[in-house]
């Protein structure tokens, strides 16, 4: 994950508790069996002459610890992402690029610019990071929440720092705050973003996978 990638709160999914306490248990169980098998297996070569010198050492990589160690990073870069997972936990796979088309609205709902981008979404189970960038600045992530309801789907919640690049002296850095609901098949996005603090201006947003 990215240095600038944070952690994200998730409201209406999975107790991510219940999930680190599930891994646990399955390590407990696997390290068990392992290590019963193994135990059994210098047993069968003492038998045959062949294991009397066998440190015990050789077993403290196979302890609970270091398999839950192994479980938790692979599900925590990968397995979630499985879809029956991903479906089960109510936490949406979102990691990757996706087109950007806003519109700056006016205060009678006008549109005053519109304007392209790229968004990408850097995403694990404990992190995330989302950088849109579009022709006049860059927008990072500074929190984000991920909200399931079962009537409207998955909305992404978060608020971003601007910073405009250097050859538009005339735009000012600005924080901001965005919401998009993702359609049921996390292929396009619509919401609205708003800014404050350096530049105060209000729009919508949509977004399609690339």
């Amino acid at each position: 994950m990215s240095k600038l990638s944070h952690e994200y709160s998730v409201i209406g999914g999975f107790n991510r508790a219940k999930v680190g306490h599930s891994i646990g248990v399955v390590s407990a169980i696997i390290s068990s069996g392992v290590v019963t098998l193994f135990l059994l297996l210098v047993q069968i070569a003492k038998y045959f002459g062949y294991g009397e010198r066998i440190p015990a050492l050789i077993l403290w990589p196979l302890g609970a610890a270091t398999i839950y160690a192994g479980i938790y990073w692979y599900f925590e870069k990968h397995g979630w992402k499985i879809s029956a997972v991903s479906s089960f936990l109510k936490v949406p796979n979102l990691d990757g690029k996706w087109h950007c088309k806003g519109r700056k609205l006016n205060p009678d709902g006008s549109v005053e610019l519109e304007w392209t981008g790229v968004l990408t979404i850097v995403q694990s189970w404990d992190q995330i990071r989302l950088y849109l960038k579009t022709g006049d600045s860059g927008s990072d992530s500074i929190s984000a929440a991920l909200l399931h309801d079962a009537s409207i789907g998955y909305k992404l919640m978060y608020t971003y720092k601007n910073q405009p690049r250097p050859d538009k002296p005339h735009l000012a850095p600005h924080t901001g705050y965005a919401e998009l609901l993702f359609d049921p098949d996390l292929k396009s996005a619509e919401g609205d973003y708003f800014n404050g603090r350096g530049r105060y201006s209000f729009g919508t947003m949509e977004l399609s996978r690339m």
